[in-house]
């Protein structure tokens, strides 16, 4: 996949670093003629340039792109300008990281489809990783429904699904489940199946629901 990062800030420096180590084609853009020349060894190609004019964004092929990532830091009318330029230039996928709200709203207004709040996003997977051990990772999908990794709790262990009926005494259910032992994921997972103490637990439901889960002590 080709894949545009614009913004060599930490955020950007990391995200073009695991993407490029993927096998993506990575282009990196940045003002800071420092930054593109550190950003060479990760990136399948890297500019210096000024992504706020339009031209410049026509210039680098960016039409051919299939998504582009916005990290431009404080820089507000720079990140939005940026993200409507590439919106006009056909990017499907365009994901800007947000400094505030307003900003976020302003970024969606002009053609963002993906804003995130990295620092925001990382303190709230820290402060659920204290409170809720036992969840390991979690993606709210829209307002009511989210998609929750979790080590089993104690009272799930040796117990197949049906045997648990997660469906009617939690109103979630289980997706996947992740034998960490085989590293193998099971994504169509019979009722029959036992629990292991090393299994890892993929379960969908509304956050309501999955908050009677986070609360079960794992093993």
């Amino acid at each position: 996949m080709k894949i545009v990062v614009i913004g060599l800030g930490s955020f950007g420096m990391n995200v073009a670093k695991e993407l490029y180590a993927r096998g993506h084609d990575v282009l990196v853009v940045d003002e800071t003629d420092d930054l593109v020349q550190k950003s060479q060894e990760f990136s399948s190609t890297s500019v210096v340039a000024d992504c706020t004019e339009k031209e410049v964004l026509e210039n680098l092929g960016l039409s051919t792109v299939e998504t582009a990532i916005v990290s431009m830091g404080n820089n507000l009318s720079g990140s939005i300008l940026a993200t409507m330029y590439l919106k006009e230039l056909g990017v499907k996928h365009i994901i800007v990281k947000a400094i505030n709200d307003d900003h976020k709203k302003i970024l969606e207004k002009v053609g963002a489809t993906q804003v995130i709040f990295p620092e925001r996003e990382m303190a709230v997977k820290l402060a659920q990783s204290i409170t809720t051990p036992n969840v390991l990772d979690y993606l709210p999908l829209t307002n009511a429904f989210s998609i929750m990794e979790i080590i089993p709790p104690k009272d799930f262990v040796g117990k197949s699904l049906s045997d648990l009926d997660l469906r009617k005494k939690y109103q979630i259910q289980i997706i996947g489940i992740q034998d960490t032992v085989e590293d193998v994921i099971s994504m169509v997972v019979s009722p029959s199946r036992l629990i292991k103490a090393t299994d890892r637990l993929i379960i969908l439901g509304k956050q309501e629901y999955l908050k009677k889960i986070k609360g079960l002590n794992g093993p």
